[in-house]
């Protein structure tokens, strides 16, 4: 298999300095893209109300890696759930995928709110978020996910 190698195209810039599983709307955060860009790079990104932000969760142990089952927070109340039917940041990849809410673009520097990474988090990719692109037909998912975000962006 061909090897998959990606250069950051910005960094996160967060209040969290430290992982931490709850409360994410509490924080302030921003995106500064690499020196390689300049802030055409994120030209009409603000005639959007939010963006799909890809990240690398560098933090990671890696000798915490999951690649198999295991209890969503090791919570003996929620089922043995496989590692992919999970978003928890102990994956194989570490990729995290969050929408957040565009606030402000300056520059090459975009404010959001709703971002679940630390700060210095290497930033893999910007989408707009585009209705069209959202999920299809009825949704669900199961209690236990449920119960996990109770606290998750409050």
């Amino acid at each position: 298999m061909k090897e998959v190698v990606l250069k950051p195209i910005g960094r996160v810039g967060s209040s969290r300095k430290e992982i931490k599983d709850d409360d994410w709307d509490s924080e302030t955060a921003f995106i500064a893209l690499e020196p390689s860009f300049t802030s055409d790079a994120l030209t009409g990104l603000d005639a959007f109300s939010h963006v799909e932000v890809l990240f690398y969760m560098d933090q990671v142990d890696q000798d915490k890696v999951e690649s198999t089952a295991r209890r969503p927070r090791n919570n003996p109340d929620w089922p043995e759930v496989g590692i992919f039917s999970q978003r928890g940041k102990n994956r194989p990849n570490q990729i995290g995928h969050t929408i957040c809410e565009i606030l402000e673009v300056i520059g090459t520097k975009l404010y959001l709110k709703g971002l679940d990474a630390v700060d210095g988090t290497p930033v893999l990719d910007l989408k707009p978020w585009v209705n069209e692109f959202g999920p299809r037909g009825e949704l669900r998912q199961p209690t236990w996910m449920t119960e996990l975000m109770e606290g998750y962006w409050a």
